[in-house]
């Protein structure tokens, strides 16, 4: 029996908040200490489900892991177990984990070969491998998929070799797998159509504290010069924006005044500016942003006075991660807004529950939903709920915690992949919620 959140609404909250290392980004920096024999420390690593995993899966394949804290771990990859890769149980535990396609990368420019997983995780809709299988291959691997065991092996004859390649989609992970890939192999690759996200900016910026030569972070042409060998670095990870996002919702939706610590403020990109314009003030002080009590908050319209439409789009655009907060904090405000999710075809399928709370949501089609705020007018009442994915799952919390009554979200595993300790963290601000 998995556990669920039984949550009591309608408390404001206050407090200090300081927000979790970037589950994102630490998939990927996890990954890279494979490119290296020499120590890699790492620091502000989130403790959650998902990261867990991964270190766990290093150090079955012969990593030296030594978990220094909580937040802060050395790897060591000078003996990896290339045998262990090929095991079942190498094939199980990676199948459960979404992000363990990530270490492909790494193996390949290392030791010339790679298996990949077909993915688990996440119910957003079909997540393809394309972009990192076809990246591979133009840097010179082959690939044989194994139907049987749902397995991709991949290898290089004499190596990888450096060549232009234009992405058909910027996806982030088939990126960083590829800049991973390209770091060691022979001459100059070049990556146009790269994401260029905070994330991959970082990995980008500690393979080249490793010895890389990577021009051209933060936009979407890199140029990676190839070297023979990588060494070791110390990294810390960003804050993770989409918790800071989840968080200022939060804020909004509970009326409560709320500062979230050390929030990385240059690396927010357009996020702020989001919620702004559902009418939502906020201070930044520092690193901190600091936002306060609010009885209400209007939509904007656009300029000429149509509905704001609200869309997600490849960094620097806004997230689609944050689609489904600024959609349940919607629900709360004066005025109308249009959702379009255009990046992942299922992230609006929990509109359903909040319909059942009180809310006033047409769901136009997968893609697109239209919020009529209901401007405080009718608190949301609780219900019992279950969460589909990560992003839905805080943002069915937040509409609890702004509900009359009591909730229960079912299925909190999925929120538990990517978000630490949040129980605890909500009630130090207090909310009443517990684990049961």
């Amino acid at each position: 029996m998995s556990s669920a959140f039984e949550v009591r609404g309608g408390n404001r909250l206050k407090g200090e908040i300081i927000p979790q290392g970037a589950k994102n980004e630490a998939l990927q920096i996890i990954s890279a200490v494979m490119l290296t024999p020499e120590k890699v420390t790492i620091t502000n690593i989130p403790d959650i489900v998902d990261v867990n995993l991964l270190i766990e899966l290093l150090g079955d394949a012969g990593v030296k892991i030594n978990r220094i804290s909580r937040d802060t771990c050395e790897f060591q990859a000078d003996k990896v177990d290339l045998k262990y890769l090929e095991s079942p149980e190498f094939k199980k535990k990676s199948g459960r984990l979404r992000g363990s396609v990530m270490i492909a990368g790494p193996l390949l420019a290392r030791f010339g070969r790679a298996f990949i997983p077909k993915p688990g995780g996440d119910k957003i809709g079909r997540r393809r491998l394309d972009t990192h299988i076809i990246g591979f291959e133009k840097l010179g691997a082959r690939f044989v998929y194994d139907a049987d065991d749902n397995y991709f092996r991949l290898e290089t004859a004499g190596g990888l070799k450096g060549t232009y390649m234009l992405l058909d989609e910027p996806s982030v992970t088939g990126t960083a797998n590829i800049v991973m890939a390209a770091v060691m192999a022979e001459g100059t690759t070049t990556i146009y159509n790269a994401a260029c996200e905070p994330y991959l900016q970082q990995l980008c910026k500690m393979l080249n504290r490793m010895g890389a030569r990577i021009s051209g972070v933060g936009s979407n042409l890199l140029t990676i010069e190839g070297v023979t060998q990588l060494g070791g670095c110390e990294h810390s990870m960003l804050p993770d924006m989409i918790e800071i996002g989840s968080f200022i919702g939060l804020a909004a939706m509970t009326q409560s005044e709320i500062t979230i610590k050390n929030a990385g403020i240059e690396h927010l990109g357009i996020i702020p500016e989001k919620f702004r314009q559902l009418g939502i003030q906020m201070e930044v002080r520092g690193n901190d942003i600091y936002i306060p009590s609010q009885d209400s908050y209007e939509i904007q319209t656009f300029l000429d006075g149509s509905i704001l439409t609200i869309s997600d789009h490849p960094w620097p655009g806004f997230t689609p991660d944050l689609l489904s907060i600024v959609l349940v904090v919607a629900t709360q405000a004066k005025g109308s807004v249009m959702i379009h999710q255009k990046m992942f075809e299922s992230r609006l399928f929990f509109v359903d529950k909040l319909i059942d709370m009180g809310a006033q949501i047409v769901l136009c089609d997968p893609h697109r939903a239209v919020v009529i705020g209901l401007g405080r007018q009718h608190p949301l009442r609780g219900i019992t709920m279950s969460s589909p994915d990560i992003r839905a799952g805080v943002s069915l919390l937040i509409a609890a915690l702004s509900a009359e009554g009591k909730s229960t979200i079912q299925n909190i595993d999925q929120i538990d992949r990517g978000y630490q300790y949040i129980d605890e963290r909500l009630r130090k601000l207090g909310a009443d919620i517990k684990r049961v």
